[in-house]
C-alpha cells in the first residue's frame, strides 16, 4: 500500500487492504459507528480517520484476548480448577 504516513485519512479501498474486508464493508464499519469517517470532495467520497482504524483494530485485538481468556476458562478441567479429590455424580458406581 502506498499510502501516506502522515495522512490523516483513508479511503476505503486503503482500510480494506489493512482489514482484509472489502470497501463496502470498511463503510458499512463507519455507518455502523465502528470506523469514523466522513464524505468529502465533489463527488463526496468517503475517508476514514486514521486514528479511527488503529483503535478499531485495538478494540477488535481486545475483544479477542477476552474471548480467548473466556475460551480458556470454559475448557479447564473441573480438577484443574477444584483439585484431585473431587467426585463427580457421574464418577460413583
Amino acid at each position: 500500500m502506498s499510502t501516506d504516513q502522515g495522512a490523516l485519512f483513508f479511503t476505503p479501498a486503503e482500510v480494506a487492504e489493512l482489514l482484509a474486508l472489502s470497501p463496502e464493508e470498511v463503510v458499512t464499519l463507519v455507518l455502523d459507528g465502528e470506523l469514523r469517517g466522513v464524505r468529502l470532495g465533489a463527488p463526496a467520497a468517503w475517508r476514514i480517520e486514521r486514528g479511527s482504524v488503529r483503535d478499531y483494530l485495538e478494540a477488535q485485538n481486545e475483544n479477542s484476548r477476552r474471548h480467548a481468556l473466556w475460551h480458556e476458562s470454559n475448557v479447564a478441567s473441573l480438577p484443574e480448577l477444584w483439585g484431585s479429590r473431587v467426585t463427580l455424580p457421574h464418577d460413583t458406581p
